[in-house]
């Protein structure tokens, strides 16, 4: 569980309390949800009374404002959360490509990471990656070299079109087990399927390597995928 940091830094950092919600705010609004307490509660795990708590406290620090319900970063906190962001993307993609860590562990010590690794380290291992613009999920990398392509959920897809797999947003990382699915169907960016059938609740099944696959309209109406 990501919520479980305490307000601690070291002089001139940010208390990986104030990362964590930054780095959420920015995953929430690239999801195109609505930036919300509630939604921050919610992908955060913590009691909304403590979502308000920390609302101020960041409020006061500068990170964030409110614009109604809403919550926007500031230029500092765009900032601080592009930075957890990436650390975090990147230690994906080394934990993925170079340890052989499965995506769902990966995702979990990435979680560790994104706080303590130093610039240094991060230009290093970005160096070692071959500077990588993508996480193995297909979600890109702040500051890096990325380059946005036309893109819609796999349940736009037509029976019997073909689909290659871009992106699987943030959103899905956090539903429990959905990782393991999707890699151990290999439903992963660049593969490409097919869609065989669609259900009326966008439910969708799908061909890959050979072999059908059942997609959940949860997933479905998630997964980004290119014609």
């Amino acid at each position: 569980m990501r919520s479980n940091l305490t307000l601690m830094a070291h002089p001139g950092e940010h208390h990986p309390a104030f990362e964590e919600y930054c780095e959420c705010i920015f995953e929430l609004r690239e999801d195109h949800l609505d930036v919300i307490q509630a939604r921050v509660a919610e992908r955060l795990d913590v009691s909304r009374p403590s979502v308000s708590e920390m609302i101020k406290r960041m409020e006061t620090e500068g990170l964030i404002r409110l614009r109604g319900t809403r919550i926007v970063l500031t230029p500092q906190g765009e900032k601080l959360a592009e930075s957890v962001v990436r650390k975090h993307r990147t230690a994906e993609r080394f934990l993925t490509d170079i340890l052989g860590l499965p995506w769902a562990l990966a995702h979990h010590e990435a979680c560790k990471w994104e706080h303590v690794i130093s610039p240094d380290v991060e230009d290093a291992i970005t160096r070692l990656l071959g500077n990588p613009t993508t996480c193995p999920h297909g979600n890109p990398i702040p500051g890096s070299n990325y380059m946005e392509e036309p893109t819609h959920p796999l349940v736009d897809v037509r029976v019997g079109s073909a689909f290659t797999v871009s992106r699987i947003p943030e959103e899905l990382e956090y539903a429990p087990g959905m990782l393991e699915f999707l890699e151990s169907a290999q439903l992963t960016p660049g593969v490409t399927g097919t869609v065989t059938a669609s259900a009326a609740d966008g439910s969708v099944t799908v061909r890959l390597h050979e072999t059908e696959i059942n997609i959940t309209s949860f997933a479905s109406n998630r997964i980004l995928v290119r014609a």
